[in-house]
């Protein structure tokens, strides 16, 4: 089917038309493929872009499947996200339940994707940004959030309560103790008790993320160093705004861009909250 051109009338749409835009979305479920790898899904992709009704065809289908389109384009492909209701969807809590046995863990894992998000992209500008690369590792990310858990003691002294609140204590607050309680890497060479262990939680979070085409392995360094894709970049900017990073930067706690964290004076933390674009929203 071609676009209409000088007022001419669209040509009908063909059973043939809705199977190329079946199978655009096809591509676009599988996350870890680009365009680039693959010169059928490049066609596609140009087509969506260049021929109004087959894309609204393509939307058609996505929506049918409880998928929302973000973006098509020869960056990130056709970039989805899951709708809550849709069967593609993965909710933290399927994902957390395979990952960890112990509710608690299952907790800390929903921080350990909020650190990461927050490390990846610092900025609001950066997260806006189509052409930016965020960069984090595994070891960066468990520092990040025990300089939050410091944050959150130092608060809590210089307001004269209670520093170690009960396990069931509501908002971020708990999890961040938790965590800081927790052992960084584990006591033993037992596999099961380093899963456990923050570094451990971190690596599982991170691998998921690879798994779902978000993130790639640069290097082994500092315990696994990743950069993000594009489909990670638009599915954070879709989930932007949460109340749990809004907490994260209250507390002064910000990144640096080689994966590590620093805390940020007050004032500039102030300025940072003002801006309020980041992320996270569990997946």
């Amino acid at each position: 089917m071609t676009s209409p051109q000088d007022g001419a009338p669209a040509a009908a749409l063909t059973p043939s038309d809705v199977a190329d835009a079946s199978r655009l979305v096809s591509f676009g479920l599988q996350a870890r493929l680009l365009p680039a790898r693959d010169s059928e899904y490049t066609e596609l992709v140009r087509r969506y872009r260049e021929d109004p009704p087959f894309a609204r065809l393509a939307d058609a289908v996505a929506t049918g499947l409880g998928l929302v389109v973000l973006e098509v384009s020869p960056r990130a492909g056709l970039a989805l996200a899951a709708g809550e209701d849709s069967v593609f969807a993965v909710r933290m809590g399927d994902y957390s339940r395979r990952a960890a046995s112990e509710t608690t863990d299952r907790f800390l894992h929903g921080l350990a994707h909020l650190a990461v998000a927050a490390l990846a992209f610092p900025r609001p500008e950066d997260l806006a940004d189509d052409g930016y690369l965020g960069r984090i590792t595994v070891n960066g990310v468990d520092a990040f959030v025990r300089q939050a858990c410091r944050r959150l003691e130092e608060q809590a002294e210089q307001a004269g309560e209670n520093t170690d609140p009960a396990s069931d204590a509501p908002g971020l607050e708990a999890a961040w103790r938790v965590w800081a309680r927790r052992s960084t890497t584990g006591a033993t060479k037992d596999a099961r008790r380093l899963a456990g262990s923050t570094i451990g939680i971190t690596g599982k979070a991170v691998a998921f993320l690879v798994e779902s085409g978000f993130l790639q392995k640069t290097a082994d360094d500092a315990g696994g160093t990743y950069r993000t894709t594009a489909r990670y970049q638009l599915q954070v900017r879709d989930l932007a705004g949460g109340a749990a990073m809004a907490e994260l930067l209250e507390l002064g706690v910000v990144p640096v861009t080689d994966g590590s964290a620093t805390l940020l004076p007050a004032d500039h933390s102030e300025e940072l909250v003002a801006d309020a674009g980041l992320p996270f929203h569990a997946l």
